[in-house]
């Protein structure tokens, strides 16, 4: 006698929504098992530096940094992306306009888009996925447009209720308000079942998932942009970084990120048959310093904030950890962006951080707590403390796994001690300044007046030329309150085995990741 729907959901541990997701992908049994057939050939293998998290497979949930694009760019689809050459790429959106009062957005989609599930791409998809966006920037953006609407399957019009000249950036790459997912499976499974078996748009579609383990893709031969060249995509998790370089040169992986600490890309140098793949990144690193506007702290001394910044030795730490390949910066907005505002060159001087220190009254330095920080980066921790250590800052490192550290640190949990932070989100100086300076921004733990009152005066400017000097303003004064201490913007190395033909590192720019994924290549195909 067979089990009633009921008693099989329980047996499988999954609820309903959960089961038709996983049905509808072929992962329960009785389904299809093609999806599971390819073998080694046509298959490239990625080492990860980094544990995959299941908010990245939903744009909904995108925060403010680069690293759930990695996995964005495989298996979503935008309406208009980053791509090789440009900033803003037609991609499910085929044309846009804007009127010419600036209050309203027409988009046209592309005809002939679909799903992982066969079905076609809508103006009612777009619509759902920007009114259940939730991520980074989310209150801003939905602040700002009054009404989305869909005439029409193929057109798609935002309504403004006043110009905004970065309503495209973000919309864009500064958030994933813009990636598009299939309205009727996400209401049919839920936010769950959705997390569990994705389905989007893009190049790539979700075979299977083990958390810590792997996630494994398969190519979409109906993709609208081409057919992938490659027909599987293995993400393997390798945190410990002697294991993922040992599985490269073994040919087990076929990419693997590499840490410097143990001269790892000199390594990969020496070896004839891998190559090494260089990219600095619109990614500046930082300490931050959130107790500053606790009046009882001694971070609330501006003086302590410039000692800190002073006890940094960049360049030495760059060359150390990195082999000089990072960029020395001094603000934690990438030069590449729009808008930015070039600060006096970052100096390293002890001396002049303890004379500092003592104006302050901590003639013996003070103990600052933890020091928060990405377990991938731990190695960058591990030398700030010790400069940090050197002034008198005495602070002790405790490395997060980066999913937890990310949720963290935008959860605003941490309020004591400081943090190693970054980020490679696309977008311009606005969108930064947005996310990690003004007020309520995703990762602000405090704001200064005359910052915050400038951001709205710069938001509503259409004029370039006048916007300009609003924008360099607000730069100016994070540096003069030494909001932060800037690093460098990072050298992502990573190094790529025999089997590749073209790797697509580097083809966006300033992405650190493998994109467009569509465009990899194994050699001899």
């Amino acid at each position: 006698m067979s089990a009633s729907p009921c008693r099989r959901e329980a047996q499988s541990g999954m609820t309903r929504r959960e089961l038709l997701a996983a049905t509808a992908l072929g992962l329960v049994a009785g389904a299809p098992a093609a999806a599971h057939a390819a073998g080694s050939q046509g298959q490239l293998t990625w080492g990860l530096h980094v544990s995959l998290t299941p908010t990245w497979f939903d744009p909904a949930d995108t925060q403010a940094l680069i690293t759930p694009f990695m996995v964005l760019y495989a298996l979503h689809d935008a309406m208009v992306k980053p791509m090789p050459g440009t900033v803003q790429a037609p991609s499910l959106a085929e044309s846009w306009s804007m009127s010419e009062d600036g209050l309203t957005w027409d988009f046209t989609l592309r005809s002939g888009a679909k799903f992982h599930n066969g079905e076609p791409v809508t103006a009612e998809d777009v619509k759902f996925s920007f009114e259940r966006y939730r991520g980074a920037a989310h209150a801003l953006i939905k602040e700002q447009v009054t009404a989305i609407e869909a005439p029409d399957t193929r057109h798609v019009r935002f309504k403004l209720n006043k110009p905004w000249p970065d309503f495209l950036t973000f919309y864009s790459s500064a958030s994933g308000a813009g990636w598009i997912v299939p309205k009727k499976y996400v209401e049919q499974v839920g936010d769950d079942g959705f997390k569990k078996a994705p389905i989007g748009a893009g190049p790539y579609k979700f075979v299977s998932f083990k958390p810590g383990v792997e996630l494994v893709l398969e190519a979409f031969d109906q993709y609208w942009r081409k057919t992938p060249a490659v027909k599987r995509l293995v993400m393997k998790v390798i945190p410990d970084e002697s294991t993922r370089l040992a599985a490269l040169k073994r040919g087990e992986i076929d990419i693997a990120w590499l840490d410097s600490r143990r001269a790892r890309p000199g390594e990969v140098r020496n070896t004839p048959s891998l190559r090494i793949k260089s990219i600095v990144l619109q990614a500046p690193n930082w300490v931050y310093f959130p107790e500053q506007w606790d009046l009882k702290s001694p971070w609330h001394d501006l003086r302590v904030r410039q000692a800190a910044n002073l006890a940094l030795d960049r360049e030495g730490m760059n060359q150390a950890l990195f082999l000089g390949y990072c960029k020395t910066t001094n603000s934690i907005i990438p030069d590449s962006f729009e808008y930015y505002w070039a600060p006096p060159a970052a100096v390293y001087n002890a001396g002049q951080a303890k004379k500092l220190l003592a104006e302050a009254g901590y003639t013996n330095g003070f103990d600052a707590g933890p020091f928060y920080c990405d377990s991938s980066y731990a190695n960058i921790g591990e030398v700030a403390v010790d400069n940090l250590r050197q002034v008198g800052i005495r602070t002790k490192l405790q490395p997060i796994e980066r999913a937890g550290f990310a949720a963290a640190y935008a959860g605003k949990k941490y309020t004591r001690g400081i943090l190693r932070g970054a980020s490679g989100a696309f977008g311009n100086a606005a969108t930064r300044l947005a996310s990690f300076v003004v007020k309520d921004g995703s990762y602000s733990y405090g704001s200064y007046p005359d910052i915050d009152e400038l951001y709205p005066l710069q938001a509503a400017e259409l004029d370039p030329k006048k916007r300009a000097p609003i924008l360099e303003k607000m730069q100016r004064l994070v540096h003069e309150k030494a909001i932060y201490a800037p690093i460098w913007q990072l050298a992502f190395l990573s190094g790529v085995g025999p089997r590749v033909g073209n790797s697509a590192f580097g083809q966006i720019a300033g992405f650190p990741y493998t994109a467009p994924f569509e465009d990899l290549t194994l050699k001899g195909t």
